[in-house]
């Protein structure tokens, strides 16, 4: 579903969001999302570095409702997290390797890496 950050209009699609309690829409369309609680992007080379900034900052400065901003990547298994804290700031976490578990406090949830990435084959030089 497509996101609406707030002042500057930007759209977006996420590969993942979750809403807690009634959505909230731009317009009586009802296909533009305003209050996102998690937002989870996977990867991809064309729009890795974007993703990690630009994004994030404009998500994390325009949408109130965000509590967490998950990144996965593709080519290893790897996932960060930021987080936002009770006094707004930002924290960052990460899990790694295929044995990690991915912990999303705001939801109450554990999600193995191993299920994540299940039937994900990675290079030779890459963590299995």
């Amino acid at each position: 579903m497509k996101v609406r950050a707030a002042s500057k209009g930007m759209y977006a699609y996420p590969d993942l969001t979750v809403v807690c309690g009634e959505p909230l829409f731009h317009d009586r369309q009802r296909d533009v999302l305003l209050n996102p609680k998690i937002i989870i992007e996977v990867l991809s080379p064309s729009t890795q570095r974007y993703d990690q900034t630009k994004k994030f900052f404009r998500y994390r400065k325009e949408l109130p409702s965000l509590t967490d901003y998950v990144l996965i990547y593709q080519d290893a298994p790897f996932i960060e997290h930021h987080e936002k804290q009770s006094d707004g700031r930002w924290t960052h976490n990460a899990a790694d390797g295929i044995d990690d578990v991915l912990q999303i406090d705001s939801i109450e949830i554990e999600l193995s890496l191993r299920e994540i990435y299940d039937r994900v084959e990675f290079a030779e030089n890459s963590e299995e």
